[in-house]
């Protein structure tokens, strides 16, 4: 095999820039008209393997920068992006948030409503910060995970849509335009079309003036104030409502000491009273957990004329829950019912952000007791308020607050008090 030869054969491939190319050219060139000795057989072969296994290499490469994997993304790796109990956007118990007072779009079933209000307040301020402090003290709730023992259901699986519908941005500076702003909002909210194609509270078209189904809406206080025009717009749709009202105070009281106009008369312990006054309120309203000092016996007569029963902190010592949860549900009956919670009905050991603490109140387990066992009632809505976190320690009183607020999502979706569960290992009816 001659020089030639392999050179004809490599002169088949194309690029003549190669480095075995020049290589061959060189030699090519320099044997011609000489009596140079041939370059023996094997070296030659050599030599044209491996000129035709670079070429080879070259023709199958890529620019460098196609040749990098493309890192393998959070989604394909991991999936959603979901929220941890300490991490996301403050929306109670991570469910759907949205800002329903401009979004007319936005429906639902059960909408929760903060209502960052606290200038009528006799004592400490502090509640506008309520609304914040239950959201996070609801942090480690969730849909997904709603489920309880004591309730027997998860109220988000319940074929109702629920949504956190954010604050009402309440005006600080001015209680008669903040008293129009909080009812206006309610309005708004409770005259909205229910999300579900189906009826999910029938009794509640029955109860209504037009007889049209409404929803249903879970205030945040704010101090006890932003019940007076919540039942102000629940009047417009339900007319005179039952209040069953958890506090450790009556807040039936006619005014304080220094009234002198007549918005100064609507504060956290008169809304009551103004609210009959007004006709707001049924007579067959009743506290639970009072506690508090009195002027005298004429407050408890005063306390009667405006459409109250009450039921002391003592009493649960004297008679236990279920009496009480008795009596609750007698007086009541089957009105139109609205419950509001003082956060301060418990005692302040156990929830001490409160405004107005008093000393000897429940425990957090009873309330939540109490509240089973009023399911089936003709909620009409509810609220928690008072909650005041600046003088909150561990966010325990936040926490318990946000416990009391899945309650009362669970006590919407019931139709009846749940029943024990027979769980493993449980007490027989017999060693009860």
């Amino acid at each position: 095999m001659s020089f030639d030869f392999v050179y004809r054969t490599l002169s088949h491939f194309p690029d003549k820039n190669s480095p075995a190319s020049q290589v061959l050219n060189q030699r090519r060139s320099s044997s011609k008209g000489t009596n140079v000795t041939r370059m023996p057989l094997k070296r030659l072969l050599q030599f044209a393997i491996s000129a035709v296994s670079v070429k080879a290499v070259f023709a199958h490469q890529v620019p460098l920068g196609d040749t990098i994997e493309q890192p393998e993304t959070w989604l394909s790796k991991y999936g959603p992006q979901i929220d941890q109990p300490f991490s996301g956007p403050l929306a109670f118990s991570h469910m759907t948030y949205s800002r329903c007072l401009e979004d007319e779009s936005a429906q639902f079933d059960i909408a929760v409503l903060g209502m960052p209000f606290d200038t009528g307040t006799s004592y400490r301020p502090g509640a506008r910060f309520g609304p914040y402090a239950i959201r996070s003290g609801s942090r480690r709730q969730r849909e997904a995970r709603g489920y309880s023992l004591a309730w027997g259901n998860n109220p988000y699986e319940q074929g109702s849509k629920i949504i956190d519908c954010g604050d009402v941005p309440i005006i600080p500076f001015d209680n008669v335009l903040a008293m129009d702003q909080m009812e206006v909002a309610y309005s708004t909210l409770l005259n909205r079309p229910i999300a579900s194609n189906q009826s999910v509270w029938a009794k509640g078209a029955q109860l209504a003036k037009d007889g049209r189904e409404r929803p249903r809406i879970v205030s945040l206080g704010g101090d006890h104030t932003i019940v007076l025009p919540i039942l102000r717009a629940l009047n417009k749709v339900y007319g005179p409502v039952s209040v069953i009202h958890f506090d450790a105070h009556l807040d039936t009281w006619n005014g304080y000491p220094g009234t002198v106009t007549e918005q100064s008369r609507v504060t956290h312990g008169t809304f009551f009273y103004v609210a009959n006054e007004e006709g707001l309120v049924s007579n067959s309203s009743i506290h639970a957990g009072i506690r508090c000092k009195l002027v005298g016996l004429g407050d408890i007569e005063n306390d009667e004329s405006v459409g109250f029963h009450f039921i002391t902190s003592d009493d649960i010592d004297d008679h236990g829950v279920p009496a009480i949860i008795k009596r609750i549900r007698e007086r009541v009956g089957d009105t139109p019912v609205y419950l509001s919670l003082d956060i301060d009905v418990i005692d302040p050991g156990l929830a001490p952000a409160t405004g107005t603490p008093e000393a000897g109140g429940w425990t957090s387990r009873e309330v939540k007791r109490i509240i089973r066992g009023l399911a089936g009632l003709n909620f009409v809505g509810a609220d928690i308020v008072e909650v005041a976190p600046v003088y909150d320690h561990a966010e325990i009183t936040g926490t318990a607050a946000a416990d009391l607020v899945h309650d009362f999502l669970s006590m919407f979706m019931s139709q009846s008090p749940p029943t024990p569960h027979a769980l493993p290992g449980s007490w027989s009816r017999d060693e009860l």
